[in-house]
């Protein structure tokens, strides 16, 4: 299936439905995840999925990469349907999941060691991504050597070095603090146009949202289903100038706001009256 540009997509969701089960102290719990999600996700598109918390985002994610199954749906990359984790795609998580005891060019290496790449091709490969995200004269360093923000770096690079299609991100700059936060935002930016992958973003902040992507999938409140997808007409490449003293960005971020808005106060509504 095409696209409406009439390309094929580069991510196809085709009706996805979770449902988490489980069972403590005798009771049954059932909390839907997500209903219904049918997207398409361009070639060498930024996207971003915003949404308020417990709406699925990560558990989308997770579907994406494979590391979570759908109920009913399917995944396709390229068209062809995937089950299971490939090399065409890398995630990178909030946490920065670093081993401690390895240093920096073998958390990068770690990867394709375990696809048994040869040791030089995976030193090459890692010392290139290192010095895309800025970091070569650290690879001997270890992880409690360096900030919150060069470790993140580093989980970057890490992806990268598997020469991934796709970049699959949850939230990658949540916990560090807002100037580096900027920092790696730009330095994503100059990534994402230097390698032409495509990019699903996973992010609670609206200005990032609307600062890194050509598209924001919009999710409504849990069980999460398509509410809005939004157009971010930006000139690119954004790290050049004030992206949000642009006359366009106001308006694609109240849009985004109203949406999350009326969702947010539904919940506090149905919190309040104890879903009566």
């Amino acid at each position: 299936m095409s696209s409406a540009d009439g390309r094929q997509p580069k991510i196809r969701l085709d009706d996805i439905h979770k449902t988490f089960r489980w069972t403590s102290k005798g009771k049954q719990h059932v909390v839907p995840a997500l209903e219904g999600v049918t997207f398409d996700i361009r070639p060498h598109e930024f996207l971003s999925v915003i949404g308020p918390s417990g709406c699925g985002k990560t558990t989308l994610l997770r579907i994406i990469a494979s590391l979570a199954n759908a109920d009913i749906g399917k995944v396709l990359i390229d068209g062809r349907e995937v089950t299971k984790p490939g090399p065409e795609r890398a995630m990178v998580f909030q946490a920065f999941g670093l081993f401690p005891w390895k240093t920096v060019i073998d958390n990068v290496k770690f990867p394709l060691t375990t696809r048994k790449v040869p040791d030089a091709e995976a030193t090459r490969r890692a010392r290139e991504q290192l010095r895309r995200v800025g970091l070569d004269r650290f690879e001997t360093s270890h992880p409690h050597q360096l900030s919150g923000g060069m470790q993140q770096r580093v989980g970057l690079a890490r992806a990268l070095a598997t020469e991934p299609d796709i970049l699959l991100m949850d939230e990658p700059f949540g916990a560090i603090d807002a100037q580096t936060r900027e920092y790696m935002q730009e330095e994503l930016m100059k990534i994402w146009h230097e390698t032409d992958k495509t990019v699903v973003f996973i992010t609670h902040d609206l200005d990032e949202a609307v600062l890194l992507s050509d598209r924001i999938l919009v999710l409504s409140r849990g069980p999460g289903t398509v509410r809005r997808v939004v157009d971010v007409d930006l000139p690119r490449p954004r790290w050049e100038y004030d992206v949000r003293a642009h006359p366009n960005f106001a308006p694609v971020r109240h849009e985004i706001w109203q949406l999350l808005r009326r969702d947010l106060q539904a919940q506090t509504e149905e919190e309040t009256t104890g879903g009566d």
